[in-house]
Formats: structure tokens, C-alpha cells, sequence
């Protein structure tokens, strides 16, 4: 059984709408006017999804979501589809009522996007997003009109299999399994490039769905890819990062060294609207509140999701999602565990505001950085 759509929550009095300031500001810190105290932008946001979820933060502390593995966030019923403004797909996978990690987790994402997207003031179209969200998010919406699908793309996040298959469904390439260079424009159609109304009727009409990872699990895989194996990265960032954040780098650091605390320092003073892509809150690049997915896929269970995907919009059988190459390496939970623990817990309590809308909207948990969590 699942909640009804809850009464949006209402802002104390004399305060901004929630929509309205999220706009204004970018999540990170600010000075609440000139000389005044730093102020925590997302503060009132934070409460806002605590309320929302029933208890985030009391399942959080008894170790419910601390512990439970990484599942699926599909639709769960008519009543969802609906208010997401869509009707359920055929092949519509339904809920385990047996398993009460997925209920549990099903709920607090259900509950969060009703309450955090139904605010007064938040994002209910594309249109009403400032004109740099907007046009960030239609670059990242890919658009496929033969199968009449939309498809949000998050960096880290399979997104250049995600094309590949695009590829091969417009007849470009042969087969996912073709060996070149992904290029990651050509050959492709993105929302950016079409008119308004053209824009508003694919939203209206074709199948919307992105996939999503553990937010810093995402964030350690972009800092391993970008700054481990990629020159461009290492100069563009790498080097004035190393500048702004290690006492005595000099003035011409390679930058192919950035440590991860140096990393999230970086982030720390970074506006998530401004981002580059790779380490972007998924909220900035997809806008889930102005746009009505049909579908949330899982990193963690991406095969079968995207194959699920791809039997909703009844591609061709001999199409299917690319397997894991041999040679990769994914970021591990154990990965992470250590990157967390080694970072200082004050820079990762910095960070976290930045992705609070990643962790709540999508239901991941949050991490944890207890003494004894790290030294076991």
C-alpha cells in the first residue's frame, strides 16, 4: 500500500517559498546580507524533505537505509503514474510486497518528490526554470522520435552506453557492441536543438525517463575517470585546483595528482548550477520536478532496467543494452567507504548540502562516517 499525495508544506511566516529561493540561490553557502552570519541555503530545504519522508532522518539514525543495498525506483501504481502525468507502460514491473527494503525506500521517494515538487513556487515545466537551468537540461535530454522516447543523461552514469544504443536505434551504428570512440554530440538530437513547440510536445507525449547512482559514489567515479586517466581534465581543473587547495604548489602544478579531500574542497566552493556536468547534482542536469519522468533506472541494477526500458519503447529485439566491459572497474562501495573516511568529516558535511536533492528525491542513503563505521 502506498501513501496518499501529501499537502504541500507550507513555509513559515514572512519566509520565501522554497521553489522561489531555490531558484534565486544556488545551494552552498551565503551571507545572509553584508557582514552578516553565514547561512546554510539548503537548511530550510533540508527540512523540508525530512518532513516529507516520514522519518528520513530517524531510519537514517536506527540504520534502516544505512544498511539497505541499492534498489529500483520504478513506478509503483496507477496512483504514482498519475500524478507523475503519464499512464503506466505494458510490462510494468511491479513491487515485491515481500521485500520491506524496496517498500520502505519506494515510499520515502514517493513521498519526498510529491512534497518537495508539489512547493509553492517550484518548477512545474521546463519554462519555469531560470534560462541557464533550462538550457542545461535540454542539452542533457536526448530525443529519440522513431520510439518516441526522452532520455535524460547523467554523466558517470552509463550515459555513453545509453548512446550508444541511441546510435544504433537511429540506424547509425550496426550494433552496441561496434568498437570506436564514443563521440558524444554527432549523430545525436537533443531537446536544445528543437523549436518550443516541438520541445513541449515531446514532453507532452513520449516517454521520459534518466538513471541515477548513489550521488558520491558518482562524484568518486568522475574524480578516478577525470583526474586519473584524463590530460584535458588534469590541466583544465586539475592544476587550479592543486593551486587553491595545497600550500606551496607553485604557479604551473600538472594537476594530474588532485587528491580526493582536495577534490571535494573544489566542490565545496563550486555553484552546482555551474558545474562542469560530470559532477553536477543529477537534480540541475534532469530537473526532476519540471520534467515528469516515467522512469528512475538504477545504477545499481542497470542491465535490467535499461532492458526494461528498452521493452517499454518496444525496440527492435536485437537491440540491447551493452554489457560491462571486462576491463572496468567500477567505484566500490568499499571504494568509496575508504575515500569517505580518509576525507575530513567537517569537508564532507560542507559537501553534502550540495547533494541533498540527489540523496532525498532518489532515495539513496546517506553515508556513513562514524568512527566506528571507519574502523571497521
Amino acid at each position: 500500500m502506498f501513501p496518499r499525495p501529501l499537502t504541500p508544506l507550507a513555509a513559515p511566516n514572512g519566509a520565501e517559498p522554497l521553489g522561489r529561493a531555490l531558484r534565486r540561490a544556488p545551494l552552498g553557502r551565503a551571507r545572509a546580507g553584508l557582514g552578516g552570519p553565514p547561512l546554510l541555503l539548503p537548511s530550510m530545504l533540508m527540512f523540508a524533505v525530512i518532513v516529507a519522508s516520514s522519518g528520513l532522518l530517524l531510519m537514517i539514525e536506527r540504520g534502516i537505509l544505512a544498511e539497505m543495498k541499492p534498489l529500483p525506483l520504478h513506478p509503483p501504481n496507477r496512483e504514482d503514474a498519475v500524478w507523475r502525468g503519464t499512464a503506466p507502460r505494458p510490462g510494468r514491473l511491479s513491487l515485491d510486497a515481500g521485500d520491506s527494503d524496496l517498500q520502505v525506500r519506494q515510499d520515502v521517494r514517493n513521498r519526498t518528490l510529491r512534497a518537495v515538487c508539489g512547493q509553492p513556487g517550484m518548477p512545474r515545466d521546463p519554462w519555469d526554470l531560470p534560462v541557464g537551468q533550462r538550457r542545461t537540461l535540454l542539452r542533457h535530454i536526448l530525443v529519440n522520435d522513431r520510439y518516441r522516447f526522452l532520455y535524460c543523461y547523467v554523466p558517470k552514469v552509463a550515459c555513453s552506453n545509453w548512446k550508444r544504443v541511441l546510435k544504433v536505434l537511429a540506424g547509425v551504428l550496426d550494433n552496441v557492441d561496434v568498437r570506436l570512440k564514443m563521440d558524444h554530440r554527432s549523430d545525436l538530437v537533443f531537446l536544445a536543438d528543437l523549436r518550443p513547440d516541438e520541445i513541449r510536445y515531446r514532453l507532452q507525449h513520449y516517454f521520459k525517463f534518466l538513471f541515477v547512482r548513489d550521488p558520491l559514489e558518482r562524484l568518486l567515479s568522475a574524480y578516478r575517470n577525470k583526474f586519473g586517466e584524463i590530460r584535458e581534465y588534469q590541466q583544465r581543473y586539475g592544476a587550479d585546483i592543486v593551486r587553491r587547495y595545497r600550500a606551496g604548489a607553485g604557479p604551473s602544478p600538472a594537476g594530474d595528482d588532485v587528491t580526493f579531500p582536495e577534490f571535494l574542497r573544489y566542490l565545496v566552493d563550486e555553484d552546482p548550477e555551474r558545474m562542469n556536468e560530470h559532477w553536477m547534482p543529477v537534480y540541475y542536469l534532469c530537473q526532476p520536478c519540471a520534467v515528469h519522468y516515467d522512469f528512475v533506472g538504477s545504477y545499481e541494477r542497470l542491465e535490467a532496467d535499461a532492458n526494461q526500458v528498452l521493452e517499454w519503447v518496444r525496440a527492435p529485439p536485437h537491440v540491447r543494452f551493452p554489457a560491462r566491459q571486462a576491463w572496468y572497474r567500477p567505484a566500490s562501495p568499499e571504494s568509496l567507504h575508504y575515500h569517505l573516511c580518509s576525507a575530513p568529516r567537517a569537508l564532507l558535511q560542507d559537501v553534502l548540502p550540495k547533494y541533498i536533492l540527489d540523496f532525498s528525491l532518489f532515495a539513496y542513503p546517506l553515508p556513513n562516517v562514524t568512527r566506528e563505521a571507519c574502523h571497521k
